[in-house]
This record gives structure tokens, C-alpha cells and sequence, in this order.
């Protein structure tokens, strides 16, 4: 079998071909090889930004060296093996050649490629040398071809070895003007809008969705780059590239004209994602959701974490196939990671940031501009979308700069920190109030977005944004409008007196627990967020109490089968429950079955397993006697209380600790006839 590499998951400018396997027979080698010409000459109709001239060179030497193959393929004698070695060396550069087509083709990758053009026309000219080399060795005399094939070969042959393959002198005056370009931001200068037009025209980049293709493919390079611990040779220029292309997408095109192609994606992103078994995203050491997840050489997947722990405690086997490993190399599974992503978002399911050199690197990557130009596109950016908000003579002016920001703002923490000095959070709490749903929720994200920024907390609540993002938490035109406006209160809320200010108005936690009641899964996951985040403040506790919350947290725990909206509701019950007040009305709907089952269930996740413990010693410490009366006749208890011991975060083994010494002492002071004083402080609450 001649193995074959997805084009989409390939980085550009690698070539992974592999030698045709030895036993393949020289008629499947041969047809083989009549294939992968023909997809080579089908790419003459493509349009190729840069490296044209080269590109259709090499087709060209590539049609005739076809003509040939097909007229051996009618003789197809019993091949001699130095036929056969050419063939299988004419197979292998085919596929390099076959892969730097796609590059140069390849949609988002323009720029890159322009910029890269003196390596592609040296990858060009080797790939053709080899065909040179390979022909060369070719005993024509042992194969049937006619004379005038012949004398094609041949021609091909002296051609390819006389080719230059240099860049082309267009390619080269495009390369001046946009380094002449990022020169200008370097400088801080605003730089020639025309002489961008003319380079955006010269690549095909026409529409906004056609750019921001180029931004995401460039944020994916320099995602690359950072995994490069040592050699990061292109971080400076592929940043500075996706300043340049970030700002063109800002600056040079008044339409958004993705919706149609997105709804489209998106439907059929959800055909395929419903599909999918979330236990497959599961590590098979810790059996939670995957965060970073890497492959051993054996083929199989874990999370980095789990893997490395392995490691440490001396094992050198694979933990699923026993297996004695050659090497401990770990290959990020990136595909994977970003499928549990988007099965994640797609079900309100949030999995947490890796806690590793990774986050670390991921950090800094969105910290810094990258580059001296990428800084300075980004402030230009920034200071003209915030011209737009205030300045703009339309609402679509207005809602494509607020869109601008939503998309900016998504992961850069570089971004969040140019647009909150341009001052754009007083404009897009104005916004909030827009009748336009689009230009609403727009709005909503980006000040989500900015609201994880250090500065920005301050501002959003200086310029009255706590009771504007109250009221689209309770009357937004979008249920998406209503998630970003709860998320947004939670990490305002991360300031104390912020927490007061936002419980103290008395629409803000019942709007938060009507979400809870009627919004999607995702809706819910924020609302759930939110209120945790309030609880950090204990006034706040009575307020969701009054509100109606347990009730819904309880219904949650045994109608929902999101494992993470089951950890969040048994995070917030374990607050409530820390005052006494939250275990009485805890305990009076009959939640200490529930968490029982849910502590003694396979599937839940250690953090579930960890806030049961959580809110079983709160109710064991408010409710008294009765409470632990019933905890230590379960029989399956003690087992899954050791097991978090052993196994658990810091915090958790210390209060399975706490909850093991409290049930050994109720059950000796029984014993001997005397329970009182088991518990710091003896309450009598109705337990069912």
C-alpha cells in the first residue's frame, strides 16, 4: 500500500513522502505512479498567487514524463529491478512535487507562500533534478516505448537539468512591497492603503473571508512556531505577516461575508460531531476529557499529563498494550485536540487550559505582539476600529468594527491590551443597547473578550456596564447575547467589590438562575459560571437561595447527562452548603441520595467526585447527627472517600480526610452510646 498524507493536516513546506513498500508488484507501482502524475497535471488549472511560472514548469516536465509512463504501461513487459527502483524513486518525488502543488494552491497560505518563494523555487528545482536523475538511470532500451516517446524523455531530461527554477521577478516586486509595508508599522507610520489593495489583488485575496483565512492559517504557524522550542527561525516574520493580514481584514473590507459559508460549516460540523462518542475523548490512564492530548509511538493516545506521571513512576511500557516503548517521544495529537474542542463548544462542555510548559507557551504567545510590525499593525488596528465605533455614519459600520473586535479579542491577550488603550469598551457598552441583534451580540463578545483583560473590569463598571449587561442578560435579542452577557458578569466578578455591586442588583442573580432554568446546555454552563464566581462573596449566598437555584442545581444533577454541567451544579450546591442556610434547603429536597450516587458512579469526573465530598461535609458539619447517621450506612462511601484521598487534588484529600474522621468518630462514639460533640457544632436539620 502507498501510504498517503492528508493535505489539510500536513504543514506547509514539509514534503512526508515515503518509498513504495518493497514487495509492491511494478504494475501497481507503475499505475500508481500514472496516478499521481495526472493529479500533478490536473493543478494546471489552478491559480497559483506565487511561484506561477515554476509551478507550471514543473507540470509541464511532469505531462510529458505521463506520456511516457502511459506508453509503457501498454508494453507493461516484466520490468528489470532498476526499472523498478526508478519508478519507485520517480513515486517518491512525484508526492514531494504532488504536496508543494497543494502549498502553492493552498487557500489561506498566499502570503506565506509569496514570502517563502525563494525556498518553494529551490524546492521546485529539486524535485526536478531528481526526475533529471531518476530518467537518467531509466534503461530505455529494456522497456517498449516508441521512438518518438523516446526522444521525449530525453528532451525532458536535458531541459530539467538546464532549468533555473528561480523566483519570479513578480513574486519578488510583491516581496519589496509588502516588506516596504510592514516597515511602516514597524515605524509607526500608517502605511499606503493603495499599495495594499495592489498586493491583496496580486494574491487573490478579494473578500474578507479570503483574508481572515490567511490570519487563521498564520496563527496556526506561529501555534507551530512555539512548539519549536530552539529554532522559532519564522516567528518574527510569520507575526509580523498576521499583523499585516489582521489589520487588511479590519481596514480594507467594509463586508463580513462569511454567515453563508459559516451556517453551512456549521451544520455540517454538528452532522459530524453528533457522531462522535465523547468516551473516545477520554485518556485511558485518568479516564477524564482530554486536554493536551499526545500519541506514543505505538499509535495510541493520552492525555500529556497522565503520560508524563507514568513515565515518572518508572514505567517504560505503553499503559494501554503493555508494550515496551523504543522511544518516550510524545506527537501533540493536534487533530484530536481540536476535535474535543469543538465537541466541547458544540455541547456546552468547557474543558480546562492545560497546566503545563504548553499553557505556558500558549500564554506567551498571546502576550506578545511576536514582532516590532505585528505591534504596531495591531495599534494602528486598534485606534482605527475605535474611530469606527464612535465616528461611524451607519449601524453596519459600526457592527462590522464590533465584530472586528469580537474576533481580535477571541485569544489575544496582546489584542484585548491595544483596544483597551484605544478606549473601545465605552463604545460597545453603547452598543448593548442596539436594536440590531447582530450588532448586539457582537458587542456582547467583544466585551467578554475584554473583560478577561486586567484594566478592563474597571472600566466596563466606571461607564455603567453592570446594569447595561444586566439587561441584555435579561432582555438580549440573541440567547447567544444572554451566554456572553452571564460570562462577562463572571469575570467582572472576579474583583470583590465588583461581586457586591452586581449582587446588589436585585434583576442580576434571578436573571442568572432563570438561565439556568430555561437556556441551552451552553447557556446554563454560563449562567452556572457566573453564579459560582458571585458566591465568592458570601452576602450573595441568601440572594441565590432567594432566587430558587437549589431546586434547579438538584434537577440538574439527575436530568443532565453533560458530565461538566453536573460538576459546575455540584460546585455551586457545595458553596451554598458551606452556610447553613444552603445545607437546610440542600438537604430539605433530598439531595443526599443523589450525591451519594453520583460520589459512587464510574462516569463522573474527579472534580465531580471532589465537590461531592465538598458538599457532604458541609451538610455533615451544618446538619448534625442526622446527616451523618445516614453517610455511614452507605456502604460504598469509605471506598470512593480513600480513593479521592489517594488520588485527589491537595484540597480534596483533605477533605475526604475531614469527612472520613468525622464518619470513624460518629461511628465509635455510636458504638459506645454516646454521639454528642462528634461535630464542631450540632445542628437538627430534616434530612429527606
Amino acid at each position: 500500500m502507498i501510504h498517503r498524507i492528508n493535505g489539510s493536516v500536513r504543514r506547509v513546506l514539509t514534503f512526508p513522502a515515503v518509498h513504495p513498500c518493497e514487495s509492491i508488484s511494478p504494475s501497481t507501482l507503475l499505475n500508481s505512479l500514472i496516478d499521481l502524475a495526472k493529479n500533478i497535471c490536473s493543478y494546471e488549472s489552478e491559480f497559483f498567487p506565487s511561484s506561477r511560472r515554476n509551478a507550471r514548469e514543473t507540470i509541464r516536465f511532469v505531462q510529458d514524463i505521463l506520456v511516457f509512463l502511459e506508453d509503457v504501461r501498454v508494453g507493461l513487459p516484466d520490468f528489470p529491478d532498476s526499472v523498478v527502483l526508478c519508478l519507485s524513486e520517480l513515486h517518491l518525488t512525484f508526492q514531494g512535487i504532488h504536496y508543494l502543488l497543494q502549498d502553492c494552491t493552498r487557500e489561506g497560505a498566499r502570503t506565506w507562500m509569496l514570502m517563502k518563494s525563494d525556498r518553494v523555487s529551490n524546492q521546485f528545482r529539486v524535485f526536478i533534478r531528481a526526475i533529471a536523475t531518476g530518467l537518467d538511470v531509466w534503461p530505455l532500451e529494456a522497456v517498449a516505448v516508441s521512438s518518438e516517446v523516446k526522444e521525449v524523455v530525453e528532451l525532458v531530461m536535458r531541459q530539467s537539468r538546464k532549468a533555473r527554477f528561480e523566483v519570479d521577478p513578480d513574486d519578488k516586486r510583491v516581496i519589496t512591497d509588502v516588506n516596504r509595508i510592514l516597515g511602516r508599522f514597524e515605524d509607526g507610520f500608517d502605511p499606503d492603503r493603495s499599495e495594499i489593495k495592489q498586493v491583496l489583488e496580486y494574491l487573490g485575496i478579494k473578500k474578507w473571508s479570503e483574508c481572515n483565512k490567511e490570519v487563521k492559517f498564520l496563527d496556526a504557524e506561529i501555534g507551530m512556531e512555539y512548539l519549536n522550542d530552539h529554532k522559532r527561525r519564522d516567528l518574527s516574520l510569520v507575526s509580523s505577516l498576521m499583523g499585516f493580514l489582521s489589520y487588511c481584514r479590519g481596514v480594507m473590507f467594509d463586508v463580513v461575508d462569511i454567515e453563508a459559508s459559516k451556517q453551512f460549516n456549521n451544520r455540517c460540523c454538528k452532522n459530524i460531531l453528533n457522531g462522535l462518542n465523547p468516551d473516545d475523548f477520554k485518556c485511558p490512564i485518568s479516564l477524564e476529557t482530554m486536554k493536551d492530548p499526545v500519541t506514543l509511538s505505538t499509535g495510541h493516545t493520552y492525555d500529556r499529563v497522565s503520560i508524563l506521571k507514568w513515565f515518572r513512576a518508572g514505567n517504560s511500557t505503553c499503559p494501554k498494550t503493555g508494550q515496551k516503548l523504543k522511544s518516550k517521544e510524545l506527537v501533540s495529537n493536534l487533530v484530536l485536540k481540536r476535535i474535543i474542542q469543538d465537541w466541547s463548544v458544540e455541547n456546552g462542555v468547557y474543558v480546562a487550559e492545560v497546566s503545563s510548559n504548553h499553557k505556558n507557551r500558549d500564554i506567551t504567545r498571546t502576550v506578545l505582539a511576536g514582532s516590532l510590525a505585528a505591534e504596531g499593525a495591531v495599534k494602528m488596528l486598534a485606534k482605527f476600529l475605535g474611530r469606527r465605533l464612535v465616528d461611524g455614519t451607519s449601524e453596519e459600520t459600526k457592527n462590522k468594527a464590533a465584530y472586528e473586535i469580537r474576533v481580535l479579542t477571541k485569544t489575544s491577550i496582546f489584542n484585548r491590551s491595544c483596544l483597551v488603550e484605544a478606549g473601545v469598551i465605552p463604545s460597545l457598552l453603547n452598543l448593548l443597547s442596539s436594536r440590531d441583534s447582530s450588532t448586539q451580540e457582537n458587542a456582547t463578545a467583544g466585551l467578554l473578550n475584554l473583560s478577561k483583560h486586567c484594566k478592563s473590569k474597571s472600566m466596563i463598571v466606571e461607564n455603567g456596564g453592570v446594569d447595561l449587561i444586566i439587561d441584555v442578560l435579561k432582555k438580549g435579542l440573541k440567547p447567544e447575547s444572554k451566554q456572553h452577557a452571564a460570562a462577562t458578569l463572571f469575570y467582572v466578578a472576579s474583583i470583590e467589590e465588583y461581586r457586591i455591586l452586581i449582587g446588589e442588583n436585585p434583576e442580576a442573580i434571578p436573571a442568572l438562575v432563570e438561565m439556568i432554568r430555561d437556556g441551552a446546555d451552553r447557556s446554563k454552563k454560563n449562567a452556572l459560571v457566573a453564579i459560582f464566581g458571585l458566591l465568592m462573596h458570601p452576602g450573595n449566598n441568601w440572594r441565590v437561595l432567594a432566587a430558587g437555584a437549589v431546586p434547579l442545581l438538584l434537577d440538574l444533577l439527575t436530568s443532565c447527562d453533560i458530565d461538566d454541567l453536573v460538576t459546575d451544579s455540584l460546585a455551586v450546591l457545595a458553596t451554598l452548603a458551606e452556610k447553613l442556610e444552603g445545607t437546610i434547603a440542600i438537604l430539605r429536597r433530598g439531595a443526599l441520595s443523589k450525591v451519594l450516587r453520583i460520589l459512587d458512579s464510574s462516569t463522573t469526573s474527579r472534580a465531580g467526585k471532589e465537590y461531592c465530598v465538598s458538599l457532604l461535609l458541609a451538610m455533615c458539619i451544618n446538619g448534625g447527627a442526622n446527616v451523618v447517621a445516614l453517610l455511614v450506612k452507605s456502604p460504598s462511601l469509605m471506598g470512593s472517600l480513600y480513593s479521592i484521598l489517594n488520588g485527589g487534588t491537595s484540597k480534596a484529600s483533605k477533605k475526604a480526610s475531614a469527612l472520613i474522621r468525622v464518619l470513624h468518630e460518629f461511628y465509635e462514639r455510636s458504638s459506645s452510646g454516646s454521639i454528642a460533640s462528634v461535630l464542631p457544632q450540632e445542628r437538627s436539620v430534616h434530612v429527606w
